[in-house]
């Protein structure tokens, strides 16, 4: 059993802080760059690609040093992390009961189940699996750490991942001892009752354990702080913690009672080594393996004794228009801003971007230009030909666009004015991080749309704020605060996109869209009387739907998706056993190291 962990990982903090807005299964991208993207865990055999030499025998022993470019900024344990770089700790020691495929679709790993109505879902745990203090898994630690995501003392975001299990919102509330929905039948089987039928309630199902006998008497209010939750996580997965510099590095050790193999490593240090020292610190052996920014691709390409490796990634990167005003009391789009009502506008300033240049000079060309945002790799893309438009660099049209909306050079500046012939200005926002190269490509989008007339200017804002803005600055006026603003998702394995895009219930949506259609077709892709229960028949149905779904967002512009960007990384010619695909890569009781 092979499993790709940070593809998962991601898509746990994708439901962890995504699913709060509606139950979708995607991740803001935007910190990819300071703390290190999160990408999938568990993954089924597939067709990987080996990274092995031959029929080489592997070697025993040895310890691999794993770095990442930030140290964690909360705790490590899975069920408590908040960002990518926690993921990229947790993930060579905690570990999901289930796994996907392919395509996404979950796959038995730890536990299996069937259902015949997707409301009732009957599971059962494998057997014999171990935790690292000795204790058998059963299905008891996973009730746990639903009942702990479910209590009203758990301040973090994964609540969304319990919510729609009958009883959940009566626990949480005080109301119940006991989560309804939850039946345990035996040690190693269970059943979970959901609030409603729908086709991804497994996929949101929160599918991490806690082991009782470290957590069970523990009130939930006191976890986060714990060691056991911050630093010396325990789990089931293929390494166990030994040691941690907070800040510095993380030491694990191999633990022999994997039920996967025991693995051929004596342990994995993982490493803060910043993007500044990361080329050195490769180069010199004091780092076997790391995910490095694309930029940097070009001087590993450079090196002798590492190599890059590269494999289509499931993010993307955007820029936005903010289009309405989020009531966060009522938790719904209420109104729209005037300023980029215009769709030809919206267009406009699409064609005038020079998409490909712009990858190439700040990602190193380890990207592809997209039209729609779903990458290409999932099962719902829509081909590029089934897309209205291509939306090719093309000044002239982006200025016949600006010139039919109404968008002129009334009084000879060189500058346009909007269709009332009144100044029009664009601010183009962008977080900063200290990174000069991130004000540097900022400042080339706003160039573009100088070159066709529009007067636009960048504003740099501090990550933190960035964010905090994005997520609660709807103020009421003529003026959008945010007007165009860089962004970037992750689509996980339930294609599902209401929590970024649906007009109700989620802030996510920052361009603020509202649009009827968009909702029905959302609505409809997880309606089983629309897509029926029989599996085959979903997959094609719901193919439609978010292939029409993507036609929509192409043409109507809410936002311009840039690119769909390859995941990168940088390893040590002495690492052998990886293997890889679009899901990520293996498990790491498969890597060894290589004798000099």
């Amino acid at each position: 059993m092979k499993k790709s962990w940070l593809w998962l990982a991601s898509m746990l903090l994708v439901l962890a802080l995504f699913l709060a807005a509606c139950g979708g299964d995607k991740k803001e991208e935007d910190k990819k760059e300071d703390d290190q993207t999160e990408q999938k865990e568990d993954e089924k055999d597939n067709d990987k690609e080996d990274e092995t030499q031959g029929d080489e025998e592997p070697t025993k022993g040895g310890t691999l040093v794993y770095s990442i470019n930030t140290a964690p900024s909360g705790p490590l344990d899975v069920n408590f992390y908040g960002s990518s770089t926690e993921a990229e700790v947790w993930q060579f020691v905690q570990e999901n009961l289930i796994t996907f495929d392919e395509n996404f679709v979950p796959q038995p790993k730890l536990i299996d189940w069937e259902t015949e109505d997707f409301k009732t879902y009957k599971f059962t745990m494998k057997q014999g699996v171990k935790w690292h203090n000795g204790d058998e898994l059963t299905v008891h630690d996973w009730v746990l750490a639903l009942e702990t995501l479910a209590d009203a003392d758990y301040k973090g975001s994964r609540w969304s991942n319990v919510r729609d299990i009958v009883g959940a919102q009566e626990y949480r509330n005080g109301e119940a001892d006991e989560i309804a929905g939850i039946n345990v039948i035996n040690d190693y089987e269970i059943e979970i009752e959901f609030v409603s039928a729908k086709v991804n309630n497994l996929i949101n199902l929160w599918t991490y354990p806690m082991n009782r006998t470290v957590f069970g008497d523990m009130p939930v209010a006191e976890m986060e702080e714990n060691k056991n939750i911050r630093e010396m996580i325990i789990g089931t997965g293929p390494f166990k913690m030994k040691n941690t510099q907070t800040d510095e590095y993380y030491e694990m050790e191999k633990f022999a009672d994997y039920w996967g193999g025991e693995p051929y490593l004596d342990g994995v240090t993982v490493r803060v080594v910043p993007d500044t020292s990361i080329i050195g610190a490769l180069q010199n052996g004091e780092v076997h393996m790391t995910s490095i920014h694309p930029s940097l691709g070009k001087d590993v390409e450079a090196m002798d004794g590492v190599s890059v490796i590269t494999y289509p990634g499931v993010s993307y990167y955007y820029i936005g228009f903010r289009l309405g005003r989020f009531d966060h009391d009522q938790n719904k789009v209420v109104d729209q801003y005037d300023k980029f009502q215009n769709k030809q506008l919206r267009q406009a300033l699409w064609y005038a971007i020079n998409r490909e240049e712009w990858v190439a000079e700040f990602f190193g060309g380890y990207g592809t230009v997209i039209n729609a945002p779903v990458p290409p790799v999932h099962w719902i893309a829509a081909d590029a030909s089934e897309l209205p438009n291509q939306y090719e660099y093309n000044p002239e049209k982006a200025k016949q666009l600006l010139d039919e909306a109404g968008y002129v050079d009334v009084d000879g500046d060189g500058l346009r004015e909007d269709p009332d012939g009144n100044p029009f200005t664009i601010t183009f926002n962008h977080y900063a991080t200290g990174n000069p190269d991130f004000e540097t490509r900022a400042q080339l989008i706003v160039q573009y749309w100088q070159e066709v007339g529009i007067d636009a200017k960048l504003e740099m804002i501090d990550v933190g704020l960035y964010y905090e803005g994005l997520e609660k600055n709807d103020p009421v006026g003529d003026e959008p605060p945010f007007d165009t603003f860089f962004g970037g998702w992750s689509v996980g394995a339930d294609p599902d996109p209401t929590g970024l895009w649906s007009n109700e219930g989620t802030y996510w949506n920052f361009p603020r869209f509202d649009n009827e259609k968009s909702e029905q077709l959302m609505a409809d892709a997880i309606d089983l009387e629309v897509i029926g229960l029989d599996e085959d028949e979903q997959f094609k149905k719901r193919k439609e739907l978010y292939v029409e779904w993507q036609q929509l967002i192409n043409e109507e512009a809410p936002m311009i998706i840039i690119a769909n960007l390859d995941e990168v990384y940088a390893a040590s010619d002495l690492v052998g056993g990886l293997e890889y695909d679009v899901t990520g890569f293996n498990t790491a009781n498969n890597w060894y190291l290589k004798q000099n």
